[in-house]
């Protein structure tokens, strides 16, 4: 027995020296000390010694097992060591090489402008409220004056989600949220996004809107008319020319589409413009008075203006770009412009 265990041990330092890596030395472990390793199988059969030299038998396994562990746990802590001393060669860092240029970002010009706008609205004392993006049907319709069957529905391609829930079309639903949860006076207004089925070169399923209003006794139309002419003069300067043409909303009576002077061609007539010297900016009018009803408040005793303008509008004219499908794109070429 004690020729046998030194025999194993003899044979263990032997592989051990002959070993060229890490995982010969693990195989090693596994082949003596594993599961079904050489002296794990001793071990288990040391009931059939005689009883009488079981203990002398044992004590030696175990002195055996020990031997042989020290000698692999010295030999595995060798080769890890040049293991890692290569690795760190290998992946040392040379701190005297120059570093790569990382170029700043920026802000989108969507989101510039959205900036501009909202700051500008905060300026008059305007406050800023936001709204779900999946509305009810009757925030985003019948609270603005939109039965179920008006024809003015088709004047926006909605997105269902179910017959009473939708991918709210405007900004417009936040105004009666604000209405119900507030009392009079107010002046909000309330960026976000919204989504039409449409697309083309002027209309992309997911664009910018911002809807302002204001409510209060004795609001008049002259009130209006004054916020967005200095919004707009904020916005393409004090020598861009206003209009006010008659209009239709649901939601607003009277209503107006509000032109600016062609900034393209100062008014003078150019193929933006489509030789008219105008161009569209928004739409807005007074609040009429079946949304104050819908809103819980007495249009004998409060009236209001409300107005909405598509973000990616007001940047396609103050920057003179073209095409509306250029702002998702994300093309580096043409956000370096900006």
């Amino acid at each position: 027995m004690h020729n046998d265990l030194h025999s194993i041990k003899e044979a263990v330092r032997e592989e051990a020296d002959k070993a060229l890596s890490l995982q010969d030395i693990q195989d090693l472990k596994v082949r003596y000390l594993g599961k079904k390793g050489l002296l794990t199988a001793k071990l288990k059969s040391l009931g059939s010694i005689p009883r009488e030299q079981r203990p002398e038998y044992g004590s030696l396994l175990n002195e055996t097992k020990k031997y042989i562990e020290a000698l692999l746990d010295k030999q595995e802590g060798i080769f890890k060591s040049v293991e890692l001393s290569k690795s760190l060669q290998s992946q040392q860092i040379d701190v005297t090489v120059p570093g790569c240029f990382t170029p700043w970002g920026h802000l989108h010009p969507i989101t510039k402008v959205l900036d501009e706008i909202v700051g500008i609205f905060i300026s008059l004392g305007f406050t800023v409220e936001e709204g779900p993006e999946v509305e009810l049907d009757f925030y985003n319709f019948e609270a603005l004056n939109f039965p179920k069957d008006h024809p003015a529905r088709d004047m926006q391609d909605t997105f269902f989600i179910s017959d009473d829930v939708v991918l709210r079309t405007h900004t417009s639903s936040v105004q009666v949220r604000t209405m119900e949860k507030n009392t009079p006076p107010l002046r909000v207004i309330a960026p976000g996004k919204v989504y039409r089925c449409d697309a083309d070169v002027t209309h992309i399923p997911m664009f910018h809107q911002l809807e302002g209003f204001m409510v209060d006794k004795h609001i008049r139309m002259s009130d209006l008319k004054g916020v967005l002419q200095l919004f707009i003069h904020r916005v393409f300067g004090r020598e861009t020319s206003v209009r006010f043409r008659p209009s239709f909303f649901p939601f607003t009576e009277p209503s107006a589409e509000i032109d600016i002077s062609c900034v393209i061609c100062k008014g003078s007539g150019c193929n933006v413009c489509k030789g008219t010297g105008w161009l569209e900016i928004l739409g807005a009018g007074m609040i009429n008075p079946r949304v104050y009803e819908m809103a819980g408040y007495n249009p004998d005793l409060y009236t209001g203006f409300a107005f909405g303008m598509g973000i990616e509008r007001v940047a396609m004219l103050k920057y003179g770009i073209d095409d509306i499908r250029l702002f998702p794109e994300n093309d580096k070429r043409f956000l370096e412009q900006f």
